[in-house]
């Protein structure tokens, strides 16, 4: 899905440059970007999950998402 996803957003991104697109173009745009955006933010949260940070003195500590204040 995801090679799917990125060869229509640039489809619609040339199509954009060269000519234009229709509102109902815009829309798709705009919902597929935000697919790709979800997706590589759960692809990063998978990959960070895994993360651990070793301090000078050899102690591994798990990197954990910051909390929004």
């Amino acid at each position: 899905m995801t090679e799917q996803l990125i060869q229509r957003i640039n489809e619609l991104a040339k199509k954009s440059r060269e000519m234009g697109l229709s509102e109902e173009e815009k829309q798709e745009q705009a919902t597929l970007r935000a697919k790709y955006i979800q997706m590589f933010r759960q692809g990063m949260e998978n990959t960070m999950s895994s993360v651990y940070i070793m301090d000078k003195d050899g102690n591994k500590k798990k990197v954990e998402k910051k909390t929004k204040k």
